[in-house]
């Protein structure tokens, strides 16, 4: 088992940035590839992120591409999503994901382990 917590989401305005953070517990991290999703109310779950378990390895979503980083330490067994220039439609639930193996996934059916999301909310 892996268990993700996700943390950082809030209420920004547009343009502005946030930082997520999702701490992992459970199993060896350096092992799972990770992933970040959102979903906005009414709509289905879409990938944003995802990178490979070493580190070296990225795939963005293009509605975020240029916009958001993710990145991993880990030493902390952590994975981040650093989001700049935030829009309003990127208000939404996001979720952290793990899955064992290397490379990256954007399929959420390739992800196991998921935690419980934290709300963005972007104003205009």
């Amino acid at each position: 088992q892996v268990q993700l917590v996700e943390s950082g989401g809030g209420l920004v305005q547009a343009g502005g940035s946030l930082r997520l953070s999702c701490a992992a517990s459970g199993r060896i991290f350096s092992n799972y590839g990770m992933g970040w999703f959102r979903q906005a109310p009414g709509k289905e779950r879409e990938f944003i992120a995802a990178i490979s378990r070493s580190g070296d390895t990225f795939s963005y979503a293009d509605s975020v591409t240029g916009r958001f980083t993710i990145s991993r330490d880990n030493a902390k067994n952590t994975v981040y999503l650093q989001m700049n220039s935030l829009k309003p439609e990127d208000t939404a639930v996001y979720y952290c994901a793990a899955r064992f193996g290397i490379g990256v996934a954007m399929q959420d059916n390739d992800y196991r382990y998921w935690g419980q999301g934290t709300q963005v909310t972007v104003s205009s």
